[in-house]
């Protein structure tokens, strides 16, 4: 498709260019938009604007949309401290009457201290906001009042996987069993290069028991593939009778580097014909360039998935007809981090998916990082077939001077340009 539209914008041009040799104009650009592509050359802007988009107006986009935030009620954050940490919820799925979510939960004596002072950390002061924690889950019937059911999967015995702490979970229904996929951290964050294997754990109801099936579930890459060292996020959905599991990983992270250079992340996918594996990684990997978690849902034909804040494509909602291959669909503002959709038909192997219009996704050092904590938050959005709200499809949000100037200039950027002031 993409080597068409490169010919037919080549053809085009030429076209255009023999029309303005012979001296003909080929008219101005209509004042009423055309809602097709229209038949006549085109910048690669405008074409780009027809061809990458699922309209060219962003009102009329499926997959472009505002995200609205409302605090949700039933969590108890220890007067906000730092101490009480909830944050990576999962996929939201609706059984008995009412909602369930699982998340990442740390309660602990005292806030991280950071991953750069990891070596500090103990049996009881976390390095990082998602050590020393366990899989909480909680229950809702209307998404915006929550009752906190207590731990769904607790960290292991040591030397088991996750002995240390157990963290980001996503759900996943299969022939009438839950699982719960996550990360197993069995060292404190920061001490290593967040080596973290997939675990899981697998009930008859969703409010468990949870049975841990103590095996490393999706391995890391080998020593020199990009996720040689982590498998973050995982993210099931049914698609083709397999289970599609999207991940993360971090790489290209230069140790020792006077700048400090973050890693870079991207996002995988490994297939499998059953739960517990095997996984298979697809041969393309990485799927997606850009992305800090993994936030997916059918959509149409095709997956839809939530680029949050990293990358060259950071922000930005990007969308695979073939589960596969991602192209940029629309560019989005206030996104949620680490997204865990309502997405009813995650499970039912949908030929045609109708989106999503709600979840659940954290704020992150609440208060600063003296009480480092996340809480959880609901978001609303419409990214859904079913759903047409006018006021979610708008673009002009406005953001005050003062917004603005608390992202200001560093004390060290203050002082390199009084410096070339007075050169």
């Amino acid at each position: 498709m993409q080597q068409n539209r490169f010919t037919w914008l080549g053809l085009s041009l030429m076209a255009a260019s023999y029309s303005l040799m012979a001296g003909q104009t080929i008219g101005a650009f209509p004042y009423d938009m055309p809602a097709e592509k229209p038949a006549r050359p085109l910048s690669e802007a405008v074409a780009r604007n027809y061809d990458n988009y699922m309209s060219p107006r962003q009102e009329k986009n499926e997959l472009y949309s505002l995200f609205k935030y409302t605090k949700l009620k039933g969590f108890d954050y220890n007067g906000e401290d730092g101490t009480v940490s909830r944050r990576d919820p999962s996929k939201i799925i609706k059984e008995n009457g009412q909602y369930y979510i699982w998340y990442t939960k740390r309660h602990t004596k005292a806030v991280p201290v950071g991953l750069s002072n990891a070596h500090l950390a103990s049996d009881e002061i976390p390095s990082a906001d998602w050590d020393l924690a366990d899989i909480w889950y909680a229950t809702s019937k209307d998404g915006f009042t929550w009752q906190e059911q207590g731990v769904a999967v607790p960290r292991p015995p040591k030397p088991q996987i996750g002995w240390r702490s157990v963290a980001t979970p996503d759900i996943l229904k299969w022939k009438g069993k839950y699982y719960l996929y996550y990360q197993g951290f069995n060292a404190p964050s920061g001490l290593t290069d967040n080596d973290c294997p997939v675990a899981v754990s697998v009930a008859e109801s969703p409010d468990g028991p949870w049975k841990a099936i103590n095996k490393v579930i999706i391995p890391n890459g080998k020593k020199g593939e990009w996720d040689q060292n982590s498998i973050h996020d995982p993210h099931p959905i049914v698609h083709n009778g397999k289970i599609y599991l999207y991940y993360k990983a971090d790489f290209d992270r230069i140790r020792g580097s006077k700048d400090r250079p973050q890693a870079v992340r991207m996002q995988g996918l490994a297939i499998a014909d059953n739960p517990l594996g095997p996984f298979k990684k697809h041969p393309l990997n990485p799927v997606l360039n850009s992305g800090h978690e993994t936030s997916l849902f059918p959509f149409k034909e095709g997956v839809a998935a939530l680029i949050i804040r990293d990358g060259n494509e950071r922000s930005t909602i990007q969308y695979a007809e073939d589960w596969v291959n991602f192209n940029i669909a629309s560019v989005v503002e206030l996104m949620p981090n680490a997204a865990g959709f309502y997405v009813p038909d995650a499970f039912t192997d949908t030929k045609y998916g109708r989106g999503v219009t709600w979840g659940l996704s954290h704020f992150t050092a609440v208060n600063g990082w003296d009480t480092n904590h996340s809480q959880l938050t609901r978001f609303d959005t419409d990214l859904s077939l079913d759903l047409h709200d006018p006021e979610m499809k708008k673009h002009n949000y406005k953001y005050s001077p003062e917004h603005h100037y608390k992202f200001g200039l560093s004390a060290k950027q203050k002082e390199r340009i009084k410096n070339q002031n007075y050169k």
